[in-house]
């Protein structure tokens, strides 16, 4: 019988890769090598002061999400699938006599899809539950004799669904993002008769190699690559700690999957609606003038074919709409966005003023991709001498609303 000491973690990891690589198609590289560091980590995280989420995400049914999840469950300790569970249940799950599970989540689109109705308990169950030390007050007791316990929600969570996940969720998984296999991309059939007991006899080796290097994976600070802070660093950490503890040549795989997955997450997440309007008005809305009517704004947002403005839950972006979501944020001088009176030669309309939003857009905008937005974000816009836009020619091209003519402001 192999022992624990004779366990040469490199090796492990490289047969467990294998295993996943027989029966499930991964989008890039880059997945194998996160998703076999996540099965050890399971084995491990009480050794971690958080723990990610593991999300198999795909925009259509039959994209292998559920078979990933199906042999992520044959390697990780206490594996307790389901497909619907109640917060209540999941807590006193994870206080049980028999140890904290790993639970694995298939058709998490039935949760938090758009039919779902959110269910916040759950939620608040995974956010909370990805940080050691987490737990969540219930009252325990029959009748009028009861009192409030706290109940621990901290364990290895594996996710798999249609679409997309909340977005306080997403920022605490390292997100594999499933598509249907090609014709030329082949598997081998999964029989869970012949194959679970293989993934079974690899799992009982990774326990026995994380009881060696539980103490070292505890002490461990791992370098992180550059750039990487902040979630996506508390979410790597303790993949990157397994992948120093294995040696050979995962800690250095484990870094390029880190870079890789954290930049593949950020540019296949949709932003926001907040954000996406912020960087919207800036890079296809002011454009480098200082101040423009709501009427303009509108009409430029609703002409957008690639945005949701023209059909914001069946109804198109309104005034009032606009100043809802622009309040949420601040100026430079932290108070909220608010529109103000624009001088015109026909009137006082209600407008924007680009200096009041620069500071939104430099916290929470990308970077700019055009000239033009990097014009209107380099530096609190300009009026130029008597005249409220210095431009507004840019404004009669892209409205359809009349030209307005600006008066010398006061």
């Amino acid at each position: 019988m192999t022992t624990p000491d004779a366990i040469d973690g490199s090796a492990l990891l490289d047969e467990i890769e294998a295993f996943h690589r027989r029966f499930n198609v991964f989008p890039r590289q880059a997945a194998y090598v996160a998703v076999t560091l996540w099965d050890a980590h399971a084995h491990l995280f009480d050794a971690f002061d958080s723990t990610p989420r593991l999300a198999f995400l795909s925009p259509e049914p039959g994209s292998g999400k559920s078979r990933a999840l199906e042999i992520v469950n044959t390697l990780v300790p206490r594996a307790l699938a389901t497909v619907n569970a109640s917060a209540n249940a999941l807590f006193r799950v994870v206080t049980s006599d028999a140890g904290r599970p790993t639970l694995l989540f298939d058709e998490i689109d039935t949760i938090f899809g758009p039919k779902a109705g959110g269910n916040e308990e759950l939620r608040g169950f995974l956010n909370s539950g990805y940080r050691r030390g987490a737990s969540s007050l219930r009252c325990v007791g029959e009748g009028t004799n009861q009192s409030a316990a706290p109940f621990p929600s901290f364990c290895a969570v594996a996710i798999a669904g249609l679409g997309s996940l909340p977005d306080t969720i997403l920022t605490r998984s390292v997100i594999i993002r499933m598509r249907k296999r090609a014709p030329n991309e082949k598997v081998e059939p999964y029989r869970q008769r012949i194959h679970e007991k293989e993934g079974h006899a690899l799992r009982d080796r990774l326990a026995g190699w994380a009881d060696r290097v539980r103490d070292e994976v505890t002490d461990a600070w791992p370098e992180l690559p550059d750039g990487i802070s902040d979630r996506p660093a508390d979410v790597w950490e303790p993949l990157l700690a397994v992948a120093e503890a294995a040696g050979g040549d995962w800690p250095e795989r484990a870094r390029a999957a880190c870079i890789e997955l954290v930049a593949a997450a950020t540019d296949g997440d949709p932003v926001s609606t907040g954000v996406q309007l912020l960087t919207d008005l800036r890079d296809k809305v002011f454009q480098g003038i200082d101040r423009m009517p709501t009427a303009a704004i509108l009409a430029i947002l609703l002409d957008l074919e690639d945005a949701p403005w023209a059909d914001m839950n069946g109804r198109p972006l309104t005034s009032r709409g606009l100043a809802k979501m622009l309040g949420e944020y601040v100026t430079s001088n932290n108070t909220p966005i608010k529109p103000r009176s624009i001088r015109t030669s026909s009137g006082v309309p209600k407008g924007y003023y680009a200096e009041d939003l620069v500071d939104a857009w430099d916290r929470y905008c990308s970077a700019p991709t055009h000239a033009s937005a990097t014009s209107a974000t380099s530096a609190t816009p300009q009026v130029n001498e008597g005249v409220a836009v210095a431009d507004t020619s840019d404004v009669a091209d892209r409205t359809a609303t009349p030209t307005l003519t600006l008066a010398p402001t006061a």
